[in-house]
């Protein structure tokens, strides 16, 4: 898988080294730019600033032969909900997560992340499609398949304050596993009560948080 590599590589001259050495000079405000391969995020205390990147970013683009995606790429107002109505706050996705102010435990503005909502769908419906094809398997190799899903599932999702969006996956994964084994005959149903004694042989690994993410008050 050479062409992932290539692209980075293209991408750090195109717009890494185009924003540190041209756009942070020339900035009214602080800036930054966040990039994991081809997405990126490039935020602006400055409200102008942002508006003339967002400018000259499709030029620059076009002039080494790329395009900026139309639906992903966009502009948003991300300030503290406390100097807009409530009605207008918005949130974005990156990298898997949408991004959104709430509350600390302290009383303070803080932005937060969970799972983003097509994200969790698409995982969910890979699991089920798996436990679909494989549900005539022994419960302990469809366990054990579970339980690396899982696993991974957390190794990526599994931030601060992501815990109850981690907990409902977990949930579903259980709910899909015992539909599809109810399934593996005509007469293979198998009650919630029967699923839970199994369960108690075949747990999963329950949610765990694995990389501990704290947002600074803004």
């Amino acid at each position: 898988m050479i062409s992932p590599l290539l692209s980075n590589i293209y991408l750090h001259e195109v717009l890494d080294k185009w924003f540190e050495e041209v756009v942070r000079s020339r900035l009214k405000g602080k800036g930054f730019l966040i990039r994991y391969a081809d997405d990126g995020l490039l935020c602006f205390e400055n409200e102008e600033d942002a508006r003339r990147v967002m400018e000259v970013l499709p030029k620059r683009f076009e002039k080494y032969g790329l395009t900026i995606h139309p639906e992903k790429t966009r502009l948003v107002m991300f300030v503290r909900p406390e100097s807009e109505p409530r009605e207008k706050r918005e949130t974005f996705s990156f990298l898997g997560f949408m991004h959104y102010w709430g509350k600390s435990r302290k009383g303070n503005w803080i932005i937060k992340r969970s799972t983003e909502k097509g994200r969790f769908a698409r995982a969910l419906k890979k699991v089920s499609d798996w436990c679909k094809r494989n549900r005539h398997l022994p419960i302990s190799e469809q366990h054990a398949q579970l339980t690396r899903k899982l696993t991974g599932h957390y190794s990526y999702y599994g931030i601060t304050g992501n815990s109850r969006l981690l907990a409902n996956f977990r949930y579903q994964v259980i709910r899909v596993w015992r539909k599809w084994l109810s399934r593996r005959s005509r007469s293979g149903y198998i009650s919630w009560e029967k699923f839970i004694l199994l369960m108690r042989r075949y747990t999963l690994p329950p949610v765990r948080i694995m990389h501990s993410v704290y947002s600074v008050k803004l």
